[in-house]
């Protein structure tokens, strides 16, 4: 089954949801970075969350998910856009999780203290920043968390990612259902006795449902108005004119120590692992830049303070 994403409001205007398969997105996280069982679950949850909250963005817009526990995993990472591109990576990829009664307990590897921090970079002169803290390590309450407490939205959000016996992701995805103003109490103890009664999302897509099928089961009783759908793929933006550009912004004088004590420097990628290679004549360009920006900026303060 594809990689898809499908949203759906009740006509009524009272709950919109939102449901993804991303198996072959979180595979393909899992090889590229090598991920431990542990990490594949977390970097798999968070990647989906990151999706499910892209659903609402729009153009080239995108949503940063970056999770910080106190556990083995240590830092968390997710980038959605819109257009059904993600990419993602863990600070410890091959750090070991608890596993009990055959589940992985991935509250006791990024567990609290921590936070989840949302950016979300909406063509803005500064992104959006939303920090919660993080509650329980299993990502999905976390995200639900989160969006109460930043954002005043009343969520519900489930995230899974299943692990074959040959450590392959077999299935990953989840959903996210919100209420809006004036659902009424009846309509709301509808909706949560809907998925109370719900086994957990990877259940769901092992057993054949589509994220269609999974918005309709949460939104069971509810006229639906369908908004669209969308593949969904890992996708890197990097490239070395966008690596060159941050190494200029370092600034002269860290340039200046790279030159004189590395002589050319190898930079990777962290959300694809791609290297990326600058020899000391390029490095020396790049510090030419940063001279000129510098200069730059000292003129334009000068004539600010002058003005």
């Amino acid at each position: 089954m594809a990689d898809l994403m499908e949203k759906a409001i009740a006509v009524n205007g009272h709950f919109r949801a939102v449901a993804a398969i991303t198996t072959k997105v979180v595979e393909s996280l899992r090889k590229r970075h090598d991920l431990s069982p542990g990490a594949s679950v977390a970097l798999g949850r968070a990647i989906t969350g990151a999706f499910l909250l892209a659903s609402e963005l729009k153009g080239d817009e995108k949503v940063m998910v970056q999770i910080i526990g106190e556990g083995a995993l240590g830092e968390i990472v997710a980038e959605a856009c819109p257009s059904g591109e993600g990419r993602g990576y863990v600070k410890n990829p091959r750090a070991e999780v608890p596993i009990s009664d055959g589940k992985i307990q991935l509250s006791q590897a990024l567990y609290p203290p921590g936070t989840v921090t949302v950016i979300k970079d909406l063509g803005l002169r500064e992104p959006y920043r939303g920090v919660a803290p993080l509650v329980s390590g299993e990502i999905g309450k976390d995200l639900a968390n989160y969006l109460w407490i930043s954002e005043q939205i009343p969520s519900a959000v489930a995230l899974g990612v299943y692990i074959e016996p040959d450590l392959s992701v077999g299935a990953a995805g989840g959903y996210l259902v919100q209420t809006m103003p004036g659902a009424t109490d009846d309509e709301i103890e509808l909706v949560e006795k809907n998925i109370l009664q719900l086994p957990p999302p990877t259940e769901l897509i092992r057993s054949g449902n589509t994220p269609r099928q999974m918005v309709e089961e949460v939104l069971r009783g509810h006229e639906l108005k369908w908004l669209g759908s969308q593949r969904l793929r890992f996708k890197c933006r990097c490239s070395k004119g966008r690596i060159s550009e941050a190494l200029v912004a370092l600034g002269e004088k860290e340039l200046e120590d790279l030159i004189f004590k590395e002589g050319e420097v190898e930079i990777t990628c962290e959300f694809c692992r791609k290297g990326y290679h600058f020899s000391r004549e390029e490095l020396q360009n790049l510090l030419w830049r940063a001279v000129k920006r510098g200069k730059t900026n000292d003129t334009q303060d000068e004539r600010r303070s002058k003005g």
